[in-house]
């Protein structure tokens, strides 16, 4: 019996989206220490290829992306988000095995299905947005990975390819009742760029009201305060809304208080963030994904641009605990 979760929490749903080299155990613990529980309710691992999964050395190096530190799992525990597994290819088969084995990790509340990312190697290849082209595969997709699991499974999109379809799409995939839907306002072509179109996230969930109201509808794009996320939720009727690149604005993006952070709590939290990358990965993991991080930390303080070029040439660990110290002692109070 499938245990469905996105039916069971609490409306407005607010989740972190699933990111390349930013949503791993490490960012994830720390979003989660920073929030309110009653916030964020849903956290998505990177995305992770089906096929890799699927081949015995690739296996290795693929199967970090759904690493789940201990102390991120307590956590967990400990605020009742919720942490789905997301992975991607074109495989139907494949999909249902991997599926299956992510399952029975026990690591996982639930599977989402990526069917939105807009990458064009990866769209060459028949994958993500590329589905959306391909329908039938993407309901074979999607039933196959239900097949293979107890967990619910999601589908996170966009409204086309070079231009909206949602209507067409969005009937295609409620056919196969995904758990829930979590819908990117742009189309494949469009890639990051320009405006998220609310409208064509609407016109998703009025179908979705229409044709199978049990299914649970996110929108996605642009989103950039906790506030405006529950505003578009009620005026465009969703059950909640997905977060991107809103967290690198504002890390405390989901804390109920909203107040400005000051230079030594921003830079504590930066070392939080350096400590435990280094003390899960080591020197396994390259050092330099984590600067990608840093411009989120040094920034609205004094001289804080002149800290951010000082750190871009950190090498590890100590050299970001040094510049930090030198910079401000008091924020090394961890």
């Amino acid at each position: 019996m499938m245990n469905n979760f996105w039916k069971d929490l609490p409306k407005p749903l607010f989740a972190l989206a699933p990111m390349e080299d930013v949503t791993d155990t490490v960012f994830r613990e720390i979003v989660m220490r920073v929030s309110s529980p009653h916030r964020l309710k849903v956290l998505y691992t990177e995305f992770t290829n089906v096929d890799g999964m699927n081949h015995p050395t690739g296996k290795i190096r693929v199967g970090e992306r759904l690493m789940v530190n201990p102390s991120e799992r307590a956590l967990l525990h400990k605020t009742g988000i919720k942490l789905v597994a997301q992975i991607w290819g074109n495989n139907p088969e494949i999909f249902h095995k991997i599926t299956r084995e992510i399952s029975e990790s026990g690591q996982f509340d639930g599977i989402d299905i990526n069917m939105g990312c807009p990458v064009k190697n990866v769209v060459k290849n028949g994958c993500c947005s590329a589905l959306i082209g391909k329908p039938s595969l993407a309901q074979e997709i999607v039933l196959a990975s239900k097949e293979a699991t107890h967990l619910p499974v999601s589908v996170k999109t966009r409204t086309g390819l070079s231009k909206h379809v949602t209507e067409s799409w969005m009937a295609s995939l409620l056919e196969v009742k995904p758990a829930a839907i979590i819908l990117h306002g742009r189309t494949q072509k469009q890639q990051s760029d320009g405006l998220a179109s609310w409208e064509e996230i609407a016109r998703g969930a009025r179908l979705r009201d229409a044709l199978q109201p049990e299914v649970v509808f996110l929108g996605n794009g642009d989103v950039m305060s906790y506030d405006e996320g529950v505003q578009k939720t009620e005026v465009y009727g969703l059950d909640g809304v997905m977060i991107g690149r809103g967290i690198f604005h504002n890390p405390w993006f989901f804390s109920a208080d909203q107040q400005a952070r000051e230079q030594d709590e921003r830079l504590k939290l930066l070392l939080e963030h350096a400590l435990l990358f280094y003390a899960t990965y080591g020197k396994s993991k390259n050092f330099n994904i984590l600067k990608r991080f840093f411009k989120i930390y040094t920034s609205g303080f004094r001289d804080a641009s002149a800290l951010r070029q000082q750190l871009m040439q950190a090498a590890d660990y100590e050299a970001v605990s040094a510049m930090v110290a030198a910079f401000d002692p008091d924020s090394l109070g961890l």
